[in-house]
């Protein structure tokens, strides 16, 4: 048996069967972080749909809900350092989890997601699908979001 592959054209045709782009939400508070961000990551990806090509983005949509109330387990919080440059000499910051996740928390879990998809230019589009709120409210109802499970 042959595996059909998708040509990236075809993505968003609705005669391909799963091939119409889906909305998920997911509500992450007491959710371990990193349990949380490979599911994400996979249905960006595509990876749930039978239909998946590595080469394509077929991935769905996903808003998350409560970033601020993500769970880290051990002592992550304190030890965990997250790092970023301004182009200038002397110029690289660093700050913890726990100072991330109070200054911007959807930074964390955007962080999270982006280091588990490819490093190319696929991954620079599938990121965009992503969507991250630090509360419980979200502006896309109109996409009639599905529940995303765990």
């Amino acid at each position: 048996m042959r595996t059909p592959i998708v040509k990236k054209e075809l993505v968003d045709d609705p005669e391909v069967p799963g091939a119409v782009r889906q909305w998920w939400v997911l509500d992450v508070a007491d959710v371990a972080l990193g349990r949380a961000a490979t599911r994400i990551a996979m249905v960006l990806r595509g990876k749930h749909k039978p239909q998946f090509t590595p080469h394509v983005d077929m991935g769905d949509f996903v808003i998350v809900v409560n970033a601020d109330k993500v769970k880290m387990t051990g002592r992550k919080l304190e030890q965990k350092r997250y790092y970023r440059h301004s182009g200038w000499p002397g110029g690289q910051k660093e700050e913890t989890a726990k100072q991330l996740l109070a200054r911007k928390p959807a930074d964390v879990m955007n962080q999270a997601v982006r280091g588990m998809l490819p490093k190319t230019r696929l991954g620079d589009r599938l990121i965009l699908k992503l969507k991250v709120y630090a509360g419980p409210d979200h502006p896309h109802q109109a996409q009639k979001p599905q529940a995303l499970s765990l």
